[in-house]
């Protein structure tokens, strides 16, 4: 290739020198006010037409307390990310600080989307250790965010919800971290006997990916609950069992179909087709918004059972089909509540 002539790399030396500005080159001052004012002056802006639009409709059709929300919400995450590595997680990862910005997401999501009727909540205790056990559904794990989120938003003593997932999800390089981060760990005894020894609210999904992964016309039917493993975990731990009934997360991703080879070849429990998915790509994951109920029961009390009462089968599968009877009678109870999928 042939070297550029004088007059081309005068040209090219006067180009760089119009883009690229002087060392130390500064903003005037009334530009860089005006940078930093230019997010009060668009929330003003959007105020005062959210109020003509209220004249002129009788209703709000922006909702600023929402928008105050968002914002706040990304202010929060420009001041985290300010932190660099000076913040403290536990040994699971956990970081309560950047988890609790999240909630402004998930609580719109539980007011507004999906309409979160929660009942019984005041059975979750205010401190010390709890097992929580529900049943689950909806392809994705949003049954548990949803719960997560309702101790947070309805407990008077709003408390975190260690959730535990199976170890396929953990696998995943960004779903991993995003996982451990907020606080969830791996479906193991091990973990779960960890966190209820430090006073931890632990909810676990005995049905585990075979609830999650349900066909649409087996909605709202319980999966068996395996060997009852976590009731033997409640009993070591003594740590009472709170059943947790779940309406609504069946119909959020109804699946119609598995393809079996394909979630073989990304090592995942199954591979859905829904209605949406994977017609429509990306869209096809937003979830449907179905009305939810939420029903906290009454504690399954095994204080009063020694430690070794955990390795007696019979009395484990007693009480486990104890409280898998208590979410079934739960979720046909909800069920007749709700006037209809979506309302």
């Amino acid at each position: 290739m042939a070297e550029p002539s004088a007059a081309e790399r005068r040209r090219n030396s006067h180009k760089a020198e119009i883009v690229a500005p002087p060392r130390g080159f500064r903003l005037p001052r009334p530009i860089r006010r005006l940078q930093r004012q230019a997010p009060m002056y668009a929330l003003q802006g959007l105020g005062s037409l959210s109020t003509r639009l209220r004249e002129l409709t009788g209703h709000d059709v922006i909702d600023m307390n929402r928008v105050m929300e968002v914002v706040q919400f990304i202010y929060q995450q420009r001041r985290l990310a300010q932190r660099g590595s000076n913040y403290v997680v536990d040994d699971f990862g956990f970081d309560p600080e950047w988890t609790q910005t999240f909630l402004t997401v998930f609580k719109s999501l539980y007011r507004d989307y999906w309409r979160v009727e929660t009942t019984g909540v005041e059975n979750v205790p205010s401190y010390g250790r709890a097992l929580l056990v529900a049943n689950h559904a909806g392809v994705l794990p949003w049954d548990g965010t949803m719960i997560k989120t309702a101790v947070f938003a309805e407990h008077s003593h709003p408390r975190h919800v260690r959730a535990l997932v199976a170890s396929q999800f953990m696998g995943m390089p960004v779903m991993s971290w995003f996982l451990r981060r907020t606080g969830q760990a791996v479906g193991h005894p091990d973990d779960t006997r960890r966190l209820l020894e430090r006073d931890e609210l632990v909810l676990v999904f005995p049905e585990g990916t075979r609830g999650t992964g349900k066909s649409f016309k087996d909605r709202y039917r319980l999966r068996r609950f395996g060997r009852g493993g976590f009731v033997a975990t409640a009993i070591r731990a003594q740590a009472p069992i709170i059943p947790i009934s779940v309406v609504g997360s069946e119909e959020i991703y109804p699946m119609i179909g598995d393809l079996g080879p394909v979630a073989r070849f990304f090592g995942l429990p199954y591979f859905p087709v829904t209605p949406f998915w994977p017609w429509l790509g990306p869209l096809g994951m937003i979830p449907l918004p179905s009305k939810w109920r939420i029903q906290f029961h009454a504690p399954v009390d095994v204080a009063g059972l020694p430690p070794k009462a955990a390795e007696d089968q019979h009395l484990v599968m007693g009480l486990a089909d104890q409280v898998r009877d208590t979410i079934q009678r739960g979720i046909y109870d909800n069920l007749k509540l709700r006037r209809g999928v979506f309302l």
